[in-house]
């Protein structure tokens, strides 16, 4: 299979996931809750979709650095996202989880796009 076979998928999906993020973020502070259920278990499909073509990706460029720390990054991105959303619901959301989230977020974009590297 070639790489662009699941680059392409891997980047669309990266832009669903933080579209639908919001949304379920928003649904859940406007207590719409049936709404905002279904919104999050998709994007917690989403989420396994993002791994798995991340991982896929990995083997096939035989795990560079970069790219193995935007691996991480994008893990604890997806950690802080699940977070959020779940502490919106319970009403215990705490601030710092967003700079931690936003963080991650440019770090990911950054080196996804190599403006960083090394």
């Amino acid at each position: 299979m070639p790489y662009i076979a699941l680059y392409h998928p891997h980047a669309y999906f990266w832009m669903l996931l933080v579209l639908l993020f919001f949304v379920s973020f928003f649904l859940y502070r406007a207590n719409i809750a049936k709404g905002a259920k279904i919104t999050h278990m998709v994007l917690r499909l989403l989420y396994v979709i993002m791994i798995g073509t991340g991982v896929g990706m990995l083997v096939m460029i035989g795990f560079p650095l970069t790219h193995i720390i935007k691996g991480v990054l994008a893990i604890a991105l997806i950690y802080f996202m699940e977070m959020i959303l779940v502490r919106t619901k319970k009403g215990t959301l705490k601030p710092h989880f967003w700079f931690y989230c936003l963080g991650a977020l440019a770090l990911v974009l950054l080196l996804g796009y190599r403006i960083i590297s090394f």
